[in-house]
């Protein structure tokens, strides 16, 4: 237990034993695709680990280093910018991977050779798997994605993070172009869209396992009885007005699997063929509900 405030706090360490785990599995495959793919085949990425590529190749210091000195530096600057709670996300990633990073590059493993499409399809995957296990279990890298909080807050408050994140990305892709050539950055930009993917992977699984559906029809008390009593799931009404007829109708709003979507879309077709229903796919619903993801990490 620990003393927090006033409060006690009891550590759950089962919990704290996974988000271990997750941790160093996410970070040995972050540094195995960088030192065994990435560096050896003379690739570039984004963040501070193509930042620190580049800088080795300029000022032949070793990126392993650069790594670490610009990981506190960024965490330094968050700490102070951003307060420490912010800071409090990125330390552990921030003071541990750059260890496993020098570690595994001390270790030269050999990997793939004399392919670089083939080494930026495997550095974007294992890379993002790695990097998808970290952030699962709430943990941040600190790099890029908190310079963009940084400059968001404090420089560019009407840019979203997003955009400010994929100028970052775009700067040091443009720059890898000037340093290492047009090839280089366009396998740059093939492993970072790779790496995207499999970080969404992991993060939300394959594709979209729940879908919203928003229904408006003329039988909205029918429709929302069944869904509640037979679909058994929740349904949020709202009233709106059309634009065309100016009338005012209900909207039925609710968020189900697939296949429950098909069976309420027969019942709809069955009461009200004149209904609008409009079907969007949903990538993760966190929350009480069945099959949904619990706001709480499970130990």
């Amino acid at each position: 237990m620990i003393m927090e405030g006033d409060k006690v706090k009891t550590i759950d360490y089962k919990k704290l034993t996974l988000d271990l785990m997750f941790l160093i599995a996410g970070c040995i495959l972050c540094a195995f695709a960088t030192t065994s793919i990435l560096k050896p085949n003379g690739l570039i990425t984004g963040g501070i680990t193509g930042i620190s590529i580049m800088m080795d190749k300029l000022l032949h210091i070793k990126y392993t280093y650069i790594y670490y000195v610009l990981s506190i530096l960024i965490l330094t600057i968050a700490w102070l910018a951003l307060g420490k709670r912010e800071g409090f996300k990125i330390i552990t990633v921030s003071l541990f991977f750059p260890v496993i990073l020098i570690i595994f590059d001390r270790l030269h493993i050999s990997s793939i050779h004399n392919d670089l499409m083939l080494a930026s399809i495997y550095y974007g995957i294992i890379s993002g798997l790695g990097c998808g296990l970290i952030l699962k279990r709430g943990f941040s890298f600190g790099g890029t994605d908190t310079l963009a909080k940084i400059f968001h807050h404090k420089i560019f408050p009407f840019i979203s993070i997003s955009e400010i994140l994929l100028g970052i990305d775009a700067v040091i892709i443009i720059s890898s172009a000037i340093i290492y050539g047009m090839n280089i950055a366009l396998y740059a930009v093939i492993s970072q869209i790779i790496f995207m993917k499999a970080m969404d992977t992991v993060l939300f699984g394959f594709g979209s396992k729940k879908v919203q559906i928003e229904i408006i029809s003329e039988k909205h008390e029918e429709i929302t009885d069944y869904i509640l009593h037979k679909i058994k799931r929740g349904v949020s009404t709202y009233q709106i007005k059309g634009g065309y007829m100016n009338l005012t109708r209900i909207k039925m709003v609710t968020i189900c699997s697939p296949r429950e979507s098909m069976l309420i879309k027969r019942f709809i077709a069955h009461k009200d063929v004149n209904a609008f229903v409009n079907v969007i796919p949903v990538i993760s619903v966190w929350g009480k509900g069945a099959g949904f993801d619990s706001l709480i990490e499970e130990g």
